[in-house]
């Protein structure tokens, strides 16, 4: 076992950078317009390989947003439910199609895939952009389906600053009170991507720095797959994962 990867535990996928958002706090920037992708197969494999040796006990796909290729997503969550992978998460926005039958449809699909975990990014960033009614309607869809759902917002500054991001943000929230949807902690965004270009005024001047989800180099606990292939200074396009994994010596690229 690669002394750098001793404590991995963790997978996950960045779907696409394509998103049907346009939020001014988003690490990754403006939204990308291509239609890049990770491969379904390609990804499931890389599930079943670094499974079969390695204890991982997450498996997570997001984006962009991660549900306008539903079949990448099904597929990563089939080959960890037959992996034993305890928590199977989606992170979405919930607008992908405005069809209903569409958005059922979906629901039913991540259920039967494994999915056993969906946080669902509500917030004024996202509502900027994205209408709610959609958005409630694949909430009660996922309640349906049996997956266990929480919001999970993104605030400014923290989760109790009075702001006017915030004070949106809460009032969308209880859009969700009827369906009973439960808020979890969200995240505090950082200063990174749009959030420097957007929301400058809120931070301190010398406040641009890493994500504070960024592994240590030498002590890699999530392995993250881009949508183009690239993982860990290789490309699982072009080498296996499990020889990537062994070539990694706690650099990055």
């Amino acid at each position: 076992m690669n002394e750098f990867l001793r404590n991995l535990n963790k997978i996950e996928f960045a779907v696409t950078l394509a998103c049907t958002g346009r939020c001014k706090h988003c690490q990754n920037g403006d939204p990308v317009r291509s239609a890049e992708h990770m491969d379904a197969l390609a990804a499931a494999k890389a599930v079943r390989e670094v499974c079969g040796q390695y204890r991982i006990e997450m498996v997570m796909t997001f984006g962009g947003e991660p549900l306008l290729y539903p079949e990448v997503v099904y597929a990563i969550h089939r080959a960890a439910a037959e992996m034993g992978v305890k928590t199977r998460q989606v992170i979405t926005n919930g607008y992908f199609t405005k069809s209903p039958d569409r958005i059922e449809t979906v629901a039913r699909e991540l259920a039967d895939s494994g999915v056993n975990e969906l946080l669902l990014s509500v917030d004024a960033f996202h509502q900027e952009a994205i209408p709610l009614e959609p958005v409630l309607y694949f909430a009660a869809c996922v309640q349906k389906a049996g997956i266990p759902l929480r919001l999970s917002p993104a605030w400014l500054v923290s989760r109790e600053d009075d702001n006017p991001y915030n004070e949106r943000t809460r009032e969308i929230l209880r859009s969700f009170e009827p369906l009973g949807v439960p808020v979890g902690e969200g995240n505090v965004i950082f200063p990174s991507g749009n959030a420097l270009k957007y929301l400058w005024a809120y931070f301190p001047e010398d406040a641009a720095g890493s994500s504070p989800y960024d592994d240590d180099p030498r002590d890699v606990r999530c392995l993250s797959f881009s949508p183009n292939g690239d993982v860990l200074n290789g490309n699982v396009y072009r080498k296996g994962i499990l020889e990537i994994m062994r070539a990694y010596r706690g650099e990055t690229a």
